[in-house]
């Protein structure tokens, strides 16, 4: 294992307090480290005063092997294992109290530097490791995805005459270019994670750059592969979709509003009840002050049971999930950060019951995520 600069940086400062005692010779300390040969040994890592000597390990010089009465070894041990030690060389006998206790003390505060500098160091290891398994595996991903989009292609071809059928195979093409867009945020996320650099504080559920360019796009571009993936699991759940009957000509952030829109509607088909309805319903009111366009609203709802009172807002923080979710796959994070999402493009989200608030011609019962947005969002 290796020293950090920081561990060196402590014993440094931790040695140099003692520069008012001057019946103290020395302060060495060891840490166990492979010697030269391989071995495990005492190596010394640091000393007081300094000075540009290099002092040998403790089993390359007889004298540390001999008892003396003006030297002190006091271990760096955690439970049973020996992480290093500290010689001290005094001229005066017995010690002081006081100075046995600061000794003592900085004994304990260079054992536990040492053990969180070997923690943090496992843990680092671990991280490369997992790093090098992620890049592995999402370059494998890639080679199924190019498949996907060859026989998709094909047989797109082979549908030319058969316009129905072609746009489900246009819809699997498109879900084809965004699982790639997540292969490729998940392949650009950076160098590997610095441990040193991880805040104590949660960060927040953003988008990678490559999913969220932040550049103004047209809404519809992106709306329109939602709708179709929509309309196809409704009818393959045997449940009625109802798909906006206008449709936004917004731009912005429209891979962000995608994602949030995505998210949305897979737990309404996948929470709310078998039969019941869901859908997607877009307006856009008049703002009362100037008569201008206001915030765009996009609702998706359902007709199942109204989710309780006691869950409505608790379900918007992360890893939390509501009951309907028992027993169900799921993480608790679409919804953190969908609401986050909406926030970060100057829009909120919110939930309302029952979706008819909303819209009088919506369902009397239910749920209803409203993302609201600005009227136009610039690019950024």
């Amino acid at each position: 294992m290796e020293i950090s600069a920081r561990f060196l940086t402590l014993l440094g400062h931790q040695l140099a307090q003692f520069s008012d005692r001057p019946d103290l010779r020395s302060l060495v300390v060891y840490l166990a480290l492979p010697g030269g040969d391989g071995k495990p040994g005492l190596i010394p890592v640091g000393h007081w005063p300094r000075d540009d000597r290099i002092l040998p390990a403790v089993d390359e010089d007889r004298s540390l092997q001999l008892p003396s009465a003006e030297r002190r070894w006091l271990p760096l041990r955690q439970d049973r294992l020996l992480l290093g030690a500290l010689r001290v060389e005094t001229a005066q006998l017995p010690w002081p109290p006081s100075l046995s206790v600061r000794l003592q003390a900085v004994a304990h505060c260079l054992t536990e530097a040492r053990c969180f500098d070997l923690d943090n160091q496992r843990l680092q290891g671990q991280l490369e490791g997992q790093d090098r398994d992620l890049r592995l595996l999402v370059h494998q991903l890639r080679n199924p995805l190019a498949a996907l989009r060859t026989f998709g292609q094909l047989l797109k071809r082979r549908l030319e005459r058969d316009p129905e059928n072609r746009s489900l195979v246009d819809g699997l093409l498109e879900e084809e270019r965004q699982l790639n867009r997540y292969v490729d945020a998940i392949d650009s996320l950076g160098s590997r994670l610095e441990l040193d650099s991880v805040s104590a504080e949660p960060h927040p559920l953003l988008l990678p750059p490559s999913l969220s360019s932040g550049q103004a796009q047209p809404l519809q571009e992106r709306l329109d592969p939602l709708l179709q993936r929509a309309a196809a699991t409704a009818s393959l759940q045997d449940r009625d979709w109802f798909g906006p009957g206008w449709r936004p000509d917004w731009s912005g952030d429209s891979g962000a509003v995608a994602e949030i829109l995505a998210n949305l509607l897979e737990n309404a088909f996948r929470y709310s009840p078998k039969g019941s309805a869901v859908g997607l319903h877009c307006s856009q009111p008049v703002s009362q002050n100037d008569s201008q366009p206001g915030q765009l609203r996009l609702t998706v709802w359902d007709g199942g049971p109204a989710i309780s009172l006691n869950e409505r807002e608790a379900i918007f923080e992360r890893g939390v999930r509501g009951a309907t979710s028992e027993g169900l796959s799921g993480t608790g994070v679409g919804l953190a950060l969908a609401r986050q999402l909406a926030r970060s493009l100057g829009g909120e989200l919110q939930l309302i019951q029952p979706p008819q608030a909303v819209a009088a011609d919506l369902p009397g019962e239910g749920n209803a995520f409203c993302l609201s947005l600005p009227s136009d969002q610039p690019a950024r």
